[in-house]
Order: C-alpha cells, then sequence, then structure tokens
C-alpha cells in the first residue's frame, strides 16, 4: 500500500515554512519554528498521533509570532489533507479525553471534509511568554485547510501549560484514532462515497 505523506512549501512575505507529514511512519520529529513552546507543542502533538513530521519554519516573529504559528497551521493542515489523499479505508472519527496533571481537555474530530472548529479552551492572560491566544489561531488555520471538523473543549485547568499540553496531545491522539485504518480498506467510510 502507498504510504501516505505528503511535502508543503508555503512561501509568503511574511513567513517561510516547509512541511513533510508521513501518516505511516512512526520517527521523531523534526521540529524547528524558532519558537520554542510551539516546537514543545508540535513535539508533543506528533509523538501522541504516532506520525513522522518534519517542520522548519521562519518568520516575522520581531513583530510577534501571530504570522508563524497561523501559517504554520496552515502548512500542516494542507500537509494532512494531501497526505489522507481520498481518505480510502480511514476511521474518519476520533475522541480523546487527556489529563495533564489539574488540566483535563476533550478533543472530538470528523476527517469529514468540511471545516468547522469549536473551541471552548479559557486559558489566562500572561505578559511574558508565549500568547496563549494564538492556539485557537493554530487550531483554526489548521482545521480550515485540512477541511476537518474539531472540537477542542477545555473540561478544567489551572496551569496555561499545563492546558495547552492536554490540548495539543489530546489532539494527537484524537488525530491518531481518525487515521488508523478500518478493517474494510477499500470503502470510504461515507454513505455518499466521497469525504
Amino acid at each position: 500500500m502507498k504510504q501516505r505523506k505528503a511535502k508543503i512549501i508555503r512561501k509568503t512575505k511574511e513567513t517561510n515554512i516547509l512541511v513533510e507529514i508521513n501518516l505511516d511512519k512512526c520517527q521523531e520529529p523534526k521540529i524547528s519554528t524558532t519558537i520554542g513552546f510551539l516546537d514543545h507543542m508540535l513535539t508533543l502533538f506528533a509523538v501522541h498521533c504516532g506520525i513522522y513530521i518534519k517542520i522548519m519554519a521562519l518568520g516575522d516573529t520581531h513583530i510577534d509570532d501571530h504570522h508563524l504559528v497561523e501559517d504554520t497551521g496552515i502548512a500542516m493542515g494542507q500537509a494532512l489533507k494531501s497526505a489522507l489523499g481520498d481518505k480510502k479505508g480511514i476511521a474518519r472519527y476520533g475522541n480523546f479525553l487527556l489529563p495533564m496533571d489539574e488540566a483535563l481537555s476533550y478533543i472530538a474530530l470528523d476527517l469529514s471534509g468540511r471545516f468547522f472548529l469549536s473551541y471552548c479552551v479559557d486559558i489566562k492572560f500572561q505578559k511574558t511568554g508565549f500568547n496563549y491566544d494564538l492556539i485557537q489561531e493554530f487550531f483554526y488555520a489548521f482545521a480550515s485547510f485540512a477541511c476537518i471538523t474539531l472540537h477542542i473543549k477545555m473540561i478544567q485547568g489551572r496551569n496555561n501549560h499545563h492546558i495547552a499540553e492536554s490540548v495539543f496531545k489530546g489532539f494527537g491522539r484524537t488525530l491518531r484514532q481518525a487515521i488508523a485504518f478500518s478493517k474494510d480498506k477499500s470503502r470510504i467510510p461515507s454513505t455518499k462515497g466521497i469525504l
């Protein structure tokens, strides 16, 4: 069976991003976005998803991190959509309830071919470090360019870092379920016959 993989290059006046993804290869991810926190979250995602991903990203972070975080989400979404192809034989759906110390997040998704994002995460504002509001921008970009339905809900949490970890790890575990092959690898999991 052909490996499900893709390579995306996104180059704008604001960012320069390379994403390589292989859904059928479990290997240590290679991630360098120049934003340490984002590197950490994307590494957690890849490891818990059980896929190989390489991301090399540069951007105008002297302004702020927004463009680089959003465009990384766009490129990752495009790569996932391309790697999935016609989605023949996949499970399609996934959901996971992930604890990270005091934080608890619930993630559910459908590789439906239709974009929808519900993001209900209450992260407190902090003056220094990573802008946690950008997590929503990342998932909006990812879900819209991957054409997936994605629900992310924080059940509880106090520490911003733990909340973010529970979301990214949970997203990885959820996507792992959805991209897995079902018993019938020849069937597209839709009564429409297309996703």
